[in-house]
């Protein structure tokens, strides 16, 4: 006979659900840096949730906000209507984005933010007459979210293959990591820049008015937080400026101080002509992404009759109240407690002890940027994967948190984390990895 909490229902996402259900793993509570399981166990959360809880968990300014909002305006579509928060929110985006970069069309997450992205970008080319524009450009082992368009672009081949063709004419600039020139480099790598020039080449077969977009993540995160080499992004932009194609930085994690900077673009000093935010934007509390377009792009479709929608695109819950409400608040928490300057200042420690990680058994990599980290472990013969994973298991074990991806621990942690969570967290990575066989 089936109960009311039978773990059976449930079929989890990117989970090995029959793994999971034989040995479950449940959380009850969570505060600042620590989630609570039902015993009373506190687990060091080192993944910020899941790279989204930036001011920690139970951020009480937030969860007021959410809770007041619920109790005003519980919910207000914004098609043709409108509620103040949605518009305050927008404005308060477009004034910690990029120069340039201030219109705001909400949706739920990161997928349905890039894959708005992607439909901007296609209907931009439309609107000013350049039709042939159809092709997208993503990046080898890049992840967009699991949307046909972002799933389309992305370049995990695991999160592909059991879906198919996916949409057609997507293309892909190859990967920028280059372990053999570039291993254990601390922040950007040395080498690399020379790789932005495959969009040439893909312009020399495909012809530039074929090619509507490149999409890129500025730090690649999921497939095991892949830095970009010096010089990299600026050259990406040269060559989509010199071609007329648009470049969409993928920010849905590097944004909202990951890197100790509103957005990575300004952390790299490339801007884009969109970009993509979720996660953090809402500390995780409400789901809600944001893709912020350039005036140019937003102007160009600003056409046709006025009473007929520019764009015929969106979701029932873009700009949600509680959504909105929960951004706001969270936007004044990196304000108030000056998050993104204390994320630069913790991302000094943190790389000097991730990479003390160095010359431990199996270790064969460490990357960095800002408060983003991972540690590529080798796979023991025939079982690749299993030494990360036992990796992870330890240290859950041992009351921390850390998320296995493949061959690697990637590392994301609120960026409340002081030099002492630091050490916690890396001194028991570093029992985990030495009790590997």
């Amino acid at each position: 006979m089936r109960t009311p909490n039978d773990l059976d229902q449930l079929w989890m996402p990117f989970t090995a659900n029959r793994r999971f259900k034989q040995q479950p793993k449940m959380v009850h509570s969570a505060s600042g840096m620590y989630f609570t399981a039902a015993n009373g166990d506190r687990l060091l959360d080192g993944l910020a949730g899941l790279w989204c809880v930036n001011a920690g968990h139970d951020c009480k300014p937030i969860v007021e906000a959410i809770r007041a909002q619920a109790g005003t305006l519980d919910f207000c579509s914004i098609f043709s209507i409108g509620h103040p928060q949605a518009f305050e929110l927008a404005s308060r985006l477009a004034l910690l984005a990029p120069d340039g970069i201030d219109r705001v069309f909400f949706s739920n997450s990161g997928s349905e933010a890039v894959d708005t992205a992607l439909k901007v970008a296609l209907a931009y080319h439309r609107a000013i007459g350049h039709g042939t524009r159809q092709r997208l450009v993503g990046r080898e082992r890049s992840y967009h979210g699991v949307g046909f368009g972002g799933l389309s672009v992305a370049g995990v081949g695991a999160h592909r293959k059991q879906f198919g063709l996916l949409l057609p004419g997507a293309l892909h600039l190859p990967m920028t990591y280059d372990k053999r020139r570039n291993a254990f480099s601390q922040g950007q790598p040395e080498h690399g820049a020379d790789l932005a020039d495959a969009l040439e080449q893909l312009v020399g077969i495909h012809d530039a008015s074929t090619i509507a977009a490149v999409i890129v993540e500025p730090v690649s995160g999921a497939p095991g937080v892949i830095p970009p080499p010096k010089g990299y992004l600026k050259r990406l932009r040269e060559l989509c400026t010199r071609h007329g194609i648009l470049l969409i930085f993928d920010e849905v994690i590097t944004g909202f101080g990951r890197l100790g900077t509103n957005f990575a673009s300004q952390y790299f000093d490339v801007t884009p002509d969109i970009i993509c935010s979720a996660k953090a934007l809402t500390n995780g509390s409400v789901p809600m992404g944001a893709t912020l377009v350039s005036r140019h792009i937003y102007d160009a479709l600003m056409t046709g009759p006025d009473g007929a929608p520019e764009l015929m695109h969106g979701y029932t819950y873009s700009g949600h109240p509680l959504a909105c409400a929960a951004a706001l608040a969270t936007l004044d928490v990196y304000r108030d407690q000056g998050l993104f300057a204390h994320s630069a200042k913790m991302a000094l420690l943190w790389q000097d002890a991730i990479h003390a990680l160095r010359g431990l058994p199996h270790v064969v990599d460490i990357r960095n940027l800002g408060l983003l980290g991972a540690i590529e472990i080798a796979s023991a013969p025939g079982e690749q994967g299993g030494r990360a994973q036992a990796v992870f298991q330890h240290c859950f074990d041992n009351g921390v948190l850390v998320r296995a991806s493949g061959e690697n621990i990637v590392l994301s942690p609120p960026l409340i984390m002081t030099a002492n969570e630091i050490a916690i967290l890396f001194g028991a990575i570093t029992k985990a990895i030495k009790s590997l066989p």
